[in-house]
């Protein structure tokens, strides 16, 4: 069976099996229950995104794809590999790259420095290359590369977890609430930075967003996450025009 899935330029066919599969996932905190049987998929070379209100799982669910907290039951498959009880670390050398919720650089790193504790992964081998490239992308950083990340604007510092992410040459790059607390402007050049990477180089995305407009205008497909729960799914564009999605995270936003 083939999905296929638009883009502005063409359309996407997502064939065969999924890049990464989630079935059936229950996460816990303690006693509470976090995610209550979440399945989702992801194909190669389309953009995913999770929206939702606050506290409705979505970063519960970032976190329990790369191992921390790990799932309570259900199975987590990326490339045919069952990574459900996999640390973080090993994850991460499947080259699945995570851009966490709050940034998380290292303030006291120079831009470089942080670029290269991405590329550590990949022993530097193409780390000129890809520097060039990062900066090509976000070129505020290039100007900003001597300087410590702490001393960096919030936007900034949303490009270079970006970027550094990027700097492991990921299969699937998992980004967790991107646009939070930054500028309009900011967050349009960050959705054109991923999209056009979709677009040139096939790269596969999985976004967490609350910001539900923009998240969806860039997505290939959508999940909506209510309580734990993915209550519904479907084309980016579909989800943008469904009337209870517009009335829960599009109105009174944008249009």
């Amino acid at each position: 069976m083939t999905a296929v899935v638009e883009t502005q330029d063409k359309p996407v066919a997502a064939t065969g099996a999924p890049l990464l599969s989630v079935r059936d996932v229950r996460t816990y905190y303690g006693n509470i229950i976090a995610l209550k049987g979440v399945d989702v998929d992801v194909h190669p070379g389309e953009i995913v995104t999770l929206i939702g209100a606050n506290g409705a799982g979505k970063s519960t669910l970032m976190m329990t794809i790369f191992g921390s907290p790990q799932a309570r039951t259900g199975s987590i498959v990326f490339d045919g590999m069952d990574i459900t009880r996999m640390p973080p670390h090993e994850i991460a050398r499947l080259r699945i790259a995570q851009s966490p919720e709050g940034r998380r650089i290292f303030s006291r790193m120079t831009v470089l420095e942080n670029l290269q504790m991405g590329a550590s992964l990949d022993n530097m081998k193409h780390f000129d290359e890809d520097v060039e490239k990062v900066f090509t992308l976000f070129p505020r950083l290039k100007e900003r590369s001597a300087q410590r990340g702490g001393t960096l604007s919030g936007g900034e510092q949303q490009m270079l977890a970006i970027a550094r992410a990027l700097m492991a040459r990921p299969r699937l790059l998992m980004l967790d609430e991107p646009s939070l607390g930054l500028a309009p402007l900011i967050v349009k050049q960050i959705f054109d930075a991923i999209k056009e990477l979709n677009r040139t180089e096939g790269l596969t995305v999985f976004l967490v967003e609350q910001n539900a407009f923009h998240a969806l205008k860039l997505a290939h497909r959508g999940y909506v996450m209510v309580n734990g729960v993915v209550t519904m799914s479907g084309a980016g564009k579909e989800l943008l025009a469904n009337p209870e999605v517009r009335a829960a995270y599009l109105e009174g936003g944008h249009h």
